[in-house]
């Protein structure tokens, strides 16, 4: 099975005080486009109090050249109100929601917990039968926690089990703060592919220039083949309290695939023409 490279400039983005002007924000997502992205997350519709780079979101979406593209559009969201507000526009393909298996994190990232994350999840996988939709549902903290909770690939695994019950169909497992270790990314992902072989699961590696490889290894070996990435490595969840260390960056995760043989189907000269954008974007 082919690799799906998922490009989250929402990420890359949303960690920058400086507010990017949204004409440069259209021009470096239009440029995204004709790459040839499997999806592209593009921004998010959460209150711009919480992530006041992206209140911008639907101006944006407003303006983005869809016509040619096969990449799917993917918005973050944080609760069921922004589920609405992405569904109101018909370009958006899917939500990603971001729960966590850290209760601690939970509520430092979405003021959430457990029962509340759970019924949010329910409600949005409705309001996504009823438009047609798609939810792609982030575990954050899936390879270890730095905040106290227990954690465990046994407490992973019951948590898929319980959310894969009430109807998700695809998971992505978050290294939100950059700790996991390679085992614990192996063992996690090894597990998830085994245990539960209809669901779609992918990773989202927060990485520095020292261990990138060491972690999209052991995420390939364990039979990933769905990953997030950021173009420059730029990016990080804003709300962890912890140092934004960067993304998994698309040049180094392309590089990866090409040396396991991969034929990708990226546009290499608009792959260029992005990289220089991204330099006058961020």
């Amino acid at each position: 099975m082919p690799t799906k490279i998922i490009e989250t400039p929402r990420d890359a983005m949303q960690g920058i005080s400086r507010f990017i002007p949204t004409q440069k924000k259209i021009d470096y997502l239009n440029a995204l486009l004709e790459v040839g992205f499997d999806e592209m997350d593009y921004s998010s519709f959460v209150s711009p109090r919480a992530i006041p780079q992206l209140a911008d979101s639907a101006e944006v979406i407003a303006k983005l050249k869809l016509q040619n593209t096969q990449t799917k559009i993917m918005a973050t969201i944080g609760n069921i109100g922004g589920a609405r507000r992405a569904f109101s526009h018909n370009a958006v393909d899917a939500v990603a929601f971001p729960f966590s298996i850290s209760e601690i994190f939970l509520q430092k990232n979405i003021r959430s917990n457990f029962t509340h994350g759970t019924q949010t999840i329910k409600d949005i996988l409705t309001l996504c039968e009823a438009n047609n939709k798609e939810l792609v549902l982030y575990i954050a903290m899936a390879f270890g926690n730095p905040y106290g909770d227990e954690w465990s690939v046994a407490i992973l695994r019951d948590w898929t089990l319980r959310l894969q019950q009430m109807g998700v169909k695809t998971i992505i497992l978050a290294d939100t703060t950059g700790e996991g270790s390679i085992k614990g990314i192996n063992e996690s992902l090894t597990m998830l592919n085994h245990d539960f072989p209809t669901m779609e699961t992918g990773v989202h590696l927060h990485t520095t220039p020292d261990d990138w490889h060491d972690k999209v290894s052991a995420s390939y070996e364990a039979g990933c083949r769905r990953f997030d990435t950021a173009l420059g490595g730029f990016g990080g969840c804003p709300m962890s309290g912890k140092k934004l260390i960067g993304n998994l960056s698309t040049e180094n995760l392309l590089t990866f695939l090409e040396q396991q043989g991969e034929q990708l189907k990226i546009n290499k000269e608009a792959f260029q023409k992005a990289q220089t954008l991204a330099a006058f974007t961020f």
